[in-house]
């Protein structure tokens, strides 16, 4: 008798621990998640200060994803990684992550942050379906007043970088691979 009330009792409390743990775990997840919104919103901010012409293109592009901090260093072989939040016509879709390898003459640590905008809905499928990687030839535009200006779509894509610190000297090759997960 005791083994037969006993036993679910004991499911039950494990179910109810587990539950709780899941619901925390999510409830961590979404802070995070929050504070990488907001720090989005931060470098979006600042890429528009820095360069007025920009609040066209955030507006204007069919989509947009924003990696407000990226860590890069090496020393001869060196790698960056970062999270992101992907945008479609301005509303959050979902989250990204930024992995980069290189090899070569370099030495040194930089954080900086990147946007990278898509002409059109093919392109931003094809970001996520995790089937866009920039090689080591692609060009990323330093933002500075009027840097926008000029700049075109290169394959459907624009890319944007703003250094945040750190000194980096680099005479490498690499690229950058992304990994997209819908909200």
């Amino acid at each position: 008798m005791k083994r037969k009330i006993l036993l679910p009792v004991f499911a039950i409390t494990v179910g109810l621990i587990f539950g709780a743990v899941q619901q925390q775990a999510a409830g961590q997840t979404t802070k995070k998640e929050k504070r990488l919104v907001r720090d989005c919103d931060d470098a979006k901010e600042d890429f528009i200060e820095k360069d007025g012409l920009m609040k066209d293109l955030f507006t204007n592009a069919y989509g947009y994803v924003i990696f407000p901090n990226v860590g890069k260093g090496g020393i001869g072989i060196g790698g960056a990684v970062g999270n992101g939040i992907v945008y479609q016509g301005g509303q959050i879709i979902g989250k990204a992550k930024l992995t980069q390898l290189s090899i070569g003459f370099q030495f040194g640590g930089q954080a900086y942050r990147e946007v990278i905008f898509f002409e059109s809905k093919a392109v931003l499928d094809r970001f996520k379906e995790d089937k866009i990687e920039f090689s080591a030839q692609a060009s990323a535009v330093a933002v500075d007043e009027g840097a926008s200006a000029n700049v075109k779509y290169n394959e459907g894509v624009m890319i944007f970088t703003q250094q945040k610190g750190g000194l980096m000297y680099e005479a490498s090759i690499g690229g950058q691979k992304f990994n997209y997960s819908a909200f």
